[in-house]
């Protein structure tokens, strides 16, 4: 009889377990599921390249290796590691009306995605931290999606989370400032169709105005942007600022036919050339 009073007793608790769900459930259901970005950073890292895989270990080690503190030696020796790489345009997927998907190749750039990779790698660890930095990099904070990936140079220093520092009204005294309405054609229209337009000050050094006392003030590592006179565009072109042995050279994925792939181009003679620069350094 006491047994079956004790039993009695136990039939509501384990009719409440059961019901709850707590009876020891181990469908796919009841476990917990990856978010969207994780999903997406499992199936970049899943199908890397060849050529892609060996290069992010490569940056990996580059990247360990790295104890003094320096950002921009650190930005330096990961950016070398991409010189020779084919230029190549179009390698992000998605639009307003595609899905986004994340991707990782290394096997072609443009000048933004090469910036992308590289600051990615600046802090990354392992593999899947490079992705989830990769993530933090490319998109407003860390959303994958066509709306929320950094479209504009100055989306670096402008929408969160900040990744650098518009240092460009510090550099020179001849920086000056426009109002921009970025994303705006001259009639009217869109560069990237279902983007609002931004209002946005963009700082700007003129090229004329950049001399070897501006490349005195800039440091390796510095990304460079180089300034549009359109006013739905904030910047043509970004690479990198870099010192070299021979000389201060704009570290770049090159579009110019003589070029098609990453390059040093000594910086002076390529800036003197056009609307000027902005300049970013990056966080440490």
């Amino acid at each position: 009889m006491a047994i079956e009073k004790t039993l009695g007793k136990l039939a509501p608790l384990v009719l409440a377990l059961a019901l709850a769900g707590c009876g020891g459930d181990t469908s796919v259901s009841a476990l917990p599921q990856p978010d969207e970005t994780t999903t997406q950073q499992q199936a970049a890292l899943a199908s890397l390249n060849e050529a892609t895989s060996g290069k992010l270990d490569a940056l990996l080690a580059i990247r360990a290796a790295h104890r003094d503190g320096d950002a921009g030696r650190l930005v330096e020796a990961l950016s070398r590691e991409f010189i020779g790489t084919p230029y190549r345009d179009g390698m992000l997927e998605g639009s307003a009306t595609t899905p986004e998907r994340l991707v990782i190749d290394f096997s072609g750039l443009d000048c933004f995605t090469y910036l992308d990779y590289v600051e990615a790698a600046r802090t990354a660890t392992t593999r899947t931290d490079y992705a989830s930095r990769l993530v933090r990099t490319r998109y407003v904070n860390g959303d994958i999606g066509f709306g929320q990936r950094r479209h504009f140079f100055t989306d670096w220093a402008a929408r969160p989370q900040v990744l650098a520092d518009d240092v460009t009204a510090s550099i020179s005294a001849r920086a000056a400032t426009v109002t921009k309405q970025l994303n705006r054609k001259a009639d009217g229209g869109a560069y990237l169709p279902g983007l609002p337009v931004v209002q946005r000050d963009v700082v700007h050094i003129p090229g004329e105005f950049v001399d070897d006392y501006v490349v005195s003030r800039l440091r390796t590592g510095d990304f460079i942007g180089i300034y549009a006179k359109a006013d739905g565009l904030d910047v043509t072109h970004v690479g990198f600022f870099v010192e070299t042995r021979d000389g201060p050279m704009l570290r770049n994925a090159s579009s110019k036919k003589a070029n098609m792939k990453v390059v040093d181009s000594p910086f002076l003679e390529y800036v003197k050339s056009t609307p000027g620069i902005v300049v970013l350094r990056p966080r440490a």
